[in-house]
């Protein structure tokens, strides 16, 4: 009997950790890779000076307010043509 309770505790745990592995895995990858980003960014800084991945990320978000703030301009009007048997 006491076997068969361990075997079902063991059962529970090995079950229990790979669900929550599986819920836990996607923030620990993204810690990680926020990780790795921001130490290959202050290596590339000390080597090189200026990071050029945050001169991208100001350029990028100008680009995206200056698209965003034009206006669509009127063309022509939309004609719908029926077929003719």
């Amino acid at each position: 009997m006491k076997i068969l309770i361990t075997i079902l505790i063991i059962l529970l745990v090995f079950y229990g950790l790979k669900l929550l592995f599986r819920l836990a895995l996607p923030f620990m990858l993204n810690y990680v890779s926020k990780k790795a980003q921001n130490h290959f960014e202050s290596s590339f800084s000390e080597a090189f000076g200026e990071s050029p991945f945050q001169a991208n990320k100001t350029k990028d978000k100008e680009t995206f307010k200056s698209s965003s703030n034009k206006t669509k301009e009127v063309v022509g009007e939309y004609v719908d043509f029926e077929e003719i048997e």
